[in-house]
């Protein structure tokens, strides 16, 4: 394969075709020498990992004009952060994003350094973020592999190793790829590519740049790479969480700093087990049970039954039902069960 023709290929059609994306510097900008801001490209690369474009970019656009540089995200509560954070899951991410906006406010002077080994220095900053901000934000030549290049160049090369453990072979190929005079546009190509066109399922190939040196293209059956394992099935919890009410208002409590959604607002609730048990009310009441909703964690899925009352437990924080909106997703979801089972009785009788 001749890299040099495949690079020419892809970097035309990112020139063309390039994604508008709210942090992203475009190709016809970058030839004139203006560079992508590298606090945008950061927290948007930490707001994408496990998540999509389309469901962080209205999160990054409420950070920009919450916090416009690292320097006030640095100095933002706590509380603050993880609460616009809500609904983008993964809370060490969040805790994690203002360790880092603290070090390069305090060690660095409130500018990121512009290598990989500098960024890598910096807290929750691992390979990939360090390369996709290194190529992207300072021109330097990193080899950046998301999941979407990932795909790129397994198909690309037919590779039979499955996923995860052809990873550093991935890594190694997407290496002898990597245009070292347009590392950010050819970080940002290849990322498009596997997004819109080589996609996990019916990849477009009839639209790729590179399909006529492409394995998987030439194989016919191009969506059978990545080779993948099976699964395991995530192990299953149980629990109950409590949705007590007074004068229309919803008791919640800050979760313990640690630990699962540390630090977060959310429903009181039981400890979570591996089987269904039974748990002592949170406070007198007549607790009825509404529903259960369903949710799954990085290592666990989530069967959590809501059970509702006017109660007053001790020690809690009460909030408006409009005020839920920041709760994290699994709240969120047993908040509306509760409340809309509520607001159903109400307007029947």
């Amino acid at each position: 394969m001749n890299a040099a023709h495949v690079r020419l290929g892809l970097l035309a059609w990112y020139d063309a075709h390039a994604r508008v994306l709210p942090w992203r510097v475009g190709p016809a900008e970058a030839s004139r020498g203006v560079r992508a801001d590298p606090y945008a490209v950061w927290l948007s690369e930490v707001m994408l990992q496990q998540t999509t474009v389309p469901h962080a970019a209205p999160y990054f656009l409420k950070f920009l004009r919450r916090w416009p540089t690292v320097a006030d995200l640095a100095a933002a509560q706590d509380a603050e952060v993880m609460a616009a954070w809500a609904g983008l899951g993964y809370y060490a991410r969040a805790r994690n994003l203002l360790a880092c906006a603290r070090a390069v406010a305090e060690r660095h002077g409130g500018v990121f350094p512009d290598s990989e080994e500098g960024l890598r220095g910096l807290p929750g900053v691992g390979a990939y973020t360090a390369a996709a901000v290194a190529a992207i934000a300072f021109g330097r030549p990193a080899v950046v592999v998301d999941g979407n290049v990932e795909r790129v160049v397994a198909r690309l090369y037919a590779v039979e190793t499955p996923l995860p453990a052809v990873k550093p072979e991935l890594t190694r190929l997407a290496a002898g790829l990597t245009d070292e005079n347009r590392p950010g546009d050819w970080a940002q190509a290849l990322m498009d590519l596997g997004a819109t066109v080589c996609r996990p399922k019916a990849p477009l190939c009839d639209r790729c740049p590179m399909s006529d040196g492409c394995s998987a293209f030439a194989s016919g059956t191009p969506d059978a790479w990545p080779r993948r394992i099976a699964r395991a099935a995530k192990p299953r919890r149980y629990g109950i969480a409590w949705l007590a009410l007074n004068e229309g208002r919803v008791a919640l409590i800050r979760r313990p700093p640690k630990g699962l959604l540390g630090g977060m607002l959310g429903l009181p609730t039981s400890d979570w087990t591996a089987a269904p048990v039974e748990a002592a009310p949170l406070a007198p009441g007549d607790w009825r049970e509404v529903g259960a909703v369903e949710h799954v964690f990085t290592h666990f899925a989530l069967t959590l039954r809501v059970r509702r009352a006017e109660a007053t437990p001790p020690g809690v924080i009460w909030t408006a039902p409009e005020g839920l909106s920041d709760l994290p997703s699994v709240f969120l979801k047993a908040a509306r069960l509760g409340l809309g089972i509520q607001r159903s009785r109400r307007s029947a009788a």
